[in-house]
């Protein structure tokens, strides 16, 4: 059997985080920042955890101009986590934004980063793998699909909002199939369902071309099955994809913003996936 070479690499990160990491450390909460190779996040553990039981885990990427710093300051969002109990971890963009595939910023190899973020987070703490999850917004949205595309195998489940691929599209994800469910506002104007140039070089990609990459990945038939309404959210559904996994496209009437009590509404998906 050959063994990925970045198998030894993840392994070589966590070793090393391991080796100078204080279990439990709640680092953004009161100590700061995380230190990683090529960047910092940022946690915050759930008020109530004992200390010792596997923690469901959120990686939360913010949006463009934001900070990991400000994901933090958001008392509303990391309550909410808190409340579920899910330890929240907020990396932190290059220059307030990332260098996802098509970024106009290609500042940092943002997987590799990841890595050594991921490595960070499981040496100091007994992160639940069963619910280890991975949301954003807006640009940070688009993190979130690329972490899907290219590290997903690594993670339960995805739960972006207002943010996707960007040009160009991938023709097939290199990790596989994946639970997804994107959330998308249809006036959108910052990140429009069909995309929009930036900068008249870049360009935000289609939701509805990227959720066919997603279907082909799962092996998802092309008419959802099953339409479910939950209050302002319709949501297309995919449930007999060949690889097991779900997809959701859920859409409302608003804006470029999350609709209030999408923490909770994630998080039950997520749990749905876990045990299904």
């Amino acid at each position: 059997m050959t063994i990925a070479p970045r198998f030894f690499t993840v392994l070589a990160l966590a070793l090393t985080a391991l080796a100078g990491a204080r279990p439990g450390l709640a680092c953004g909460d009161v100590d700061g920042p995380c230190q990683v190779s090529d960047g910092q996040y940022y946690a915050h553990v759930p008020g109530g955890w004992d200390g010792a039981s596997p923690l469901p885990t959120a990686v939360y990427f913010h949006g463009y101009s934001s900070t990991g710093a400000a994901v933090m300051g958001n008392r509303g969002l990391v309550d909410a986590f808190d409340r579920l109990g899910v330890l929240l971890i907020a990396p932190d963009g290059r220059n307030r934004t990332w260098a996802h595939v098509g970024s106009p910023s290609q500042a940092r190899d943002e997987l590799a980063f990841m890595d050594a973020v991921m490595a960070d987070v499981h040496a100091r703490w007994p992160v639940d793998g069963g619910r280890l999850w991975v949301t954003g917004f807006s640009q940070g949205g688009s993190m979130a699909w690329d972490m899907a595309c290219y590290r997903g195998e690594e993670f339960t489940a995805f739960a972006p909002i207002s943010g996707a691929f960007w040009t160009p599209l991938p023709e097939t994800c290199p990790s596989g199939p994946v639970n997804l469910r994107h959330v998308h506002g249809t006036t959108d104007t910052v990140v429009p369902m069909a995309g929009r140039p930036i900068r008249q070089t870049y360009r935000q990609g289609d939701v509805m071309q990227g959720m066919a990459v997603w279907r082909q990945a799962d092996g998802c038939p092309e008419t959802p099955d099953a339409i479910e309404r939950d209050g302002r959210l319709t949501c297309q559904v995919w449930r007999s994809c060949t690889s097991g996994r779900e997809l959701q496209l859920c859409l409302h009437d608003g804006g470029h913003t999350p609709l209030p009590g999408w923490v909770e509404d994630a998080y039950r998906w997520v749990e749905h996936v876990s045990h299904g």
